[in-house]
């Protein structure tokens, strides 16, 4: 018996390592295939555009050079920096708020002493399956908020997300009722509960909808492409996206005859270059919040 057993564990450690061996080498073989493109995107980036025009794209670049670059902040540098301060600041305004207001969604909903609490999340989740459309949606914030022409139009219309909030109830609904009943015992209120005892109990899912709020935040371009007509209102995506567009306008030939038709400005390289200054700041924040990500996602899609 104790053979056979001893066995058992050979093999059974065996096929483990074996399952192991082939897992790391999947797992492995498609994070090189998630970084090709990024890896291209950088080459291409510091490639000359006549390069490109007449070999395509390489992985690792013929020729060095930092001329796409150098167009790009020439012609608009102080621009970029002032839609680099904007998208911060909506970034981190509009998380800090969008939090606030999710957090204290989620915490009312997940206590099962207040009465209508049901009725609140289905009128919450309604907004997810029916909407009213882009015309009313338009008419009700410039309209009635006057948001046209204002830093809050980058903020206001972004500041909640249903599926956070959910995710937040989750959360707070698996925090023991005792913890609560003994602040309530000490005198404390639902603020002071909230603040000082489901908040911290949170962190995981703090961090997870955090970051999905911020690259919400960084990576629009919707909303000033709907209410924004002021450039020092610009945010970086949208600005960045209307450099691409007047490049591939004029290297298209739409501009009308004259000294502009005739430019050869740097339209595919000029599309990588600013794809890299748009995600630079995330892609050095995300690996420091990452194992929270994955842990908040994998929770508020297990627990009910």
């Amino acid at each position: 018996m104790r053979t056979k057993t001893s066995e058992g564990r050979i093999r059974q450690s065996a096929q483990d390592r074996w399952v192991g061996v082939v897992a790391h080498l999947f797992v492995g073989i498609f994070a090189l295939m998630c970084l090709y493109p990024l890896l291209l995107t950088v080459s291409v980036s510091f490639t000359p555009e006549s390069l490109i025009a007449r070999n395509g794209y390489r992985l690792i670049p013929e020729f060095f050079s930092l001329d796409t670059y150098r167009y790009i902040f020439a012609h608009s540098g102080k621009r970029i920096l002032l839609s680099y301060g904007v998208t911060v600041f909506i970034s981190v305004v509009g998380t800090l708020c969008a939090m606030l207001v999710t957090c204290m969604i989620g915490y009312a909903i997940s206590l099962k002493e207040l009465r209508y609490r049901n009725v609140i999340a289905f009128f919450c989740n309604f907004t997810i399956i029916f909407s009213a459309g882009l015309v009313p949606w338009y008419v009700v914030c410039v309209n009635w908020y006057h948001l046209q022409n204002n830093i809050l139009a980058l903020i206001l219309p972004s500041m909640f997300s249903v599926w956070n909030m959910f995710l937040m109830r989750t959360y707070f609904s698996a925090i023991s009722p005792s913890l609560y009943d003994a602040a309530k015992i000490d005198g404390a209120g639902q603020l002071t509960i909230f603040f000082r005892i489901a908040m911290p109990l949170s962190k995981t899912a703090l961090l997870t909808v955090g970051l999905m709020y911020v690259l919400s935040y960084w990576n629009d371009w919707w909303n000033a492409l709907m209410f924004i007509t002021e450039r020092d209102l610009y945010p970086l995506q949208y600005y960045l996206y209307s450099i691409v567009s007047n490049v591939n306008a004029i290297s298209s030939g739409r501009i009308p005859a004259g000294a502009a038709a005739n430019i050869r400005l740097p339209s595919e390289t000029v599309k990588m270059a600013v794809t890299l200054i748009t995600i630079g700041p995330i892609i050095f924040l995300y690996p420091f919040v990452q194992r929270y990500f994955v842990r908040g996602i994998m929770t508020g899609s297990v627990k009910e």
